[in-house]
């Protein structure tokens, strides 16, 4: 039988089977709460726990001039020449404080920190929930040695559902093109089961966390 011919037939027994094949679907009914383990005492200290249980930090603020205050204060005390930024909110709120940072190109690859905001964070996993529609873009959730979020309360939601259906709900048919959590500073413990801590991305990982 001739190759073209060969080729033909077995498209067609492949046509003739998808064809025949019964269409079935699993509907999964399970509640989240029956996945998950509650949200206790309550969404702001479940999300804190369980971030600081992975090596990161949450630093609760009252408001936002306590926030910038403490950011001042980790600034200093950690003696970070700068904050890279890319987000021009921030950006006018670390002026407005004395905050120096920086949004140049030639200082990306030497920034020692750098800042941004989130979509969201999510309370159960203690994960911060990102995408490339924000100003920061994608490299300043990968790049920076040390990783600060800066978030509301507001953007706090139980589980990872809730924050998917968010997303949907903002953007619609317009997704940004990544969406992706952070849990925590990067890490790997491929080698003899040893877990190094900024193997593939920031060491550390801090959330300022604001009340209001």
């Amino acid at each position: 039988m001739p190759i073209d011919s060969s080729r033909q037939r077995i498209l067609q027994l492949i046509a003739e089977t998808g064809k025949n094949r019964p269409v079935s679907a699993v509907v999964l009914n399970s509640n989240v709460d029956e996945i998950y383990k509650p949200i206790l005492p309550d969404a702001v200290t479940c999300f804190r726990n369980e971030l600081e249980s992975i090596n990161g930090q949450c630093i609760l603020c009252e408001d936002e001039p306590d926030l910038y205050s403490r950011l001042r204060s980790f600034v200093e005390q950690a003696k970070f020449p700068y904050l890279y930024c890319r987000d021009s909110y921030i950006a006018g709120q670390l002026g407005k404080c004395n905050i120096p940072f920086s949004n140049t190109d030639s200082d990306f690859e030497n920034m020692q920190a750098g800042i941004t905001g989130c979509e969201l964070l999510i309370a159960r996993t203690g994960s911060v929930l990102v995408s490339s529609a924000t100003e920061s873009g994608r490299q300043m959730n990968v790049f920076p040695p040390v990783h600060i979020v800066l978030a509301h309360v507001s953007q706090l939601v139980n589980y990872p559902e809730d924050a998917y259906n968010a997303i949907q709900e903002k953007y619609g048919d317009s997704l940004p093109s990544t969406i992706s959590t952070i849990t925590g500073p990067s890490r790997t413990a491929d080698i003899e089961k040893t877990l190094v801590l900024g193997a593939h991305g920031p060491k550390e990982f801090v959330v300022f966390l604001c009340k209001e």
